[in-house]
């Protein structure tokens, strides 16, 4: 059975074809910048090791229509047929309350992500749009999906709540929902096998930092509580979303600033954040070269402050925990920026957490950053 796995963002896919069978991955890439001036395709499978391209990719459904031509090229595609292909899965946001497990997409699925658009304005329409794409490519091959508010489900009203009037909830189901719960329900499974320990014992807090970032603690496999919210604006400061500010500055910024709710919407979500603080990018590799090649002070500040804010929710939820087993750093920038690693970890010996500075350094994967290690 072969399963080709769907990333769709605002501006890019992500993919893989996967043989079930051995869990092999046979061939991913991503298209990204799409809908921008120029855009880049990559692709690498068994017969080609990595192969980048620059090119103009209008809109998702061009670059699905990349991704499947590569994968059936007749040299370095590793399928005959897209028929070989028996099901899409896709990684899918905001679904509300409706769901909490993997789901086949139904027209339902498709009506519920249309209701939560306002929820995830840069992520559903892309889910969308993947959907439609697919649809129309392979119109014969079932998709399914799983949303990253499913994963969220289990948080207990204490965490879900907003101390709003209570009516916001029960009439508008106006609450917390989090997300990236896909990547924190791996990632855990993955620390409990890495260390030889059973995941239902252990306190986990799961920092998922990419140019979205959220973090969650876990207590035996489920979350209890994540830093995004309603909509993924809420919680740690990302690449260009504002994250927790005081709630009064959108009305300020309306009533004494003169600015529409669609202007000040675009500021929290599109120009704040990394790219807003630094004035260089939302791209955390530009600001850690910035950092260490340039000493950029505006850079430095940035990256202070994002740190500091990650540092600040791993105390509370090491609170609401009772402890902590295991801190996990995953996403492209917790993964591969081990500069942002050490500084979230500095001074927090209280709490347990030592760094070893040499397994820090290093960027491959699966790897146990700690100063005292734990036997496997």
């Amino acid at each position: 059975m072969k399963i080709l796995v769907l990333n769709c963002g605002s501006s890019s896919i992500k993919y893989q074809l996967i043989n079930m069978e051995s869990t092999e991955v046979m061939a991913e890439g991503i298209a990204e910048r799409i809908g921008e001036d120029l855009a880049l395709f990559t692709y690498k499978s068994e017969k080609y090791t990595k192969k980048k391209r620059e090119m103009v990719i209008e809109n998702h459904e061009q670059g699905l229509a990349l991704i499947l031509e590569a994968l059936v090229d007749k040299t370095n595609g590793m399928l005959c047929d897209l028929r070989d292909i028996d099901a899409v899965g896709h990684r899918l946001v905001h679904a509300g309350e409706h769901y909490s497990d993997a789901v086949v997409v139904t027209d339902h699925v498709v009506d519920v992500m249309r209701e939560c658009i306002s929820l995830a304005p840069l992520h559903n329409p892309a889910n969308l749009k993947g959907i439609e794409a697919v649809k129309h490519a392979m119109p014969d091959c079932p998709q399914c999906g799983v949303f990253d508010t499913a994963y969220h489900q289990t948080m207990p009203a204490e965490a879900f709540l907003y101390p709003l009037p209570l009516d916001f909830y029960q009439t508008h189901k106006i609450r917390r929902y989090g997300f990236h719960g896909t990547s924190h329900k791996y990632v855990s499974m993955k620390a409990a096998e890495f260390l030889g320990r059973k995941l239902e014992e252990m306190k986990i807090i799961s920092c998922h930092l990419g140019n979205g970032a959220s973090i969650t603690a876990i207590n035996g496999g489920k979350s209890i509580d994540t830093s995004m919210g309603l909509t993924p604006l809420e919680g740690l400061m990302m690449g260009t979303r504002c994250g927790d500010i005081d709630p009064a500055i959108p009305i300020h910024m309306q009533q004494s600033l003169g600015l529409s709710v669609d202007e000040v919407n675009s500021i929290l979500n599109k120009k704040s954040g990394m790219l807003g603080l630094s004035h260089i990018s939302n791209d955390m590799r530009e600001i850690e070269e910035e950092i260490l090649i340039r000493k950029n002070p505006k850079a430095i500040q940035a990256h202070d402050v994002y740190c500091y804010r990650i540092k600040k929710y791993i105390g509370s939820y090491f609170a609401a925990l009772n402890g902590m087993d295991v801190l996990i750093f995953t996403g492209g920038v917790g993964e591969r920026m081990p500069i942002l690693r050490e500084q979230v970890c500095r001074e927090l010996s209280a709490l347990g957490i030592e760094l070893n500075e040499e397994e820090n350094a290093k960027f491959t994967d699966d790897i146990q950053i700690s100063a005292q290690r734990t036997q496997k």
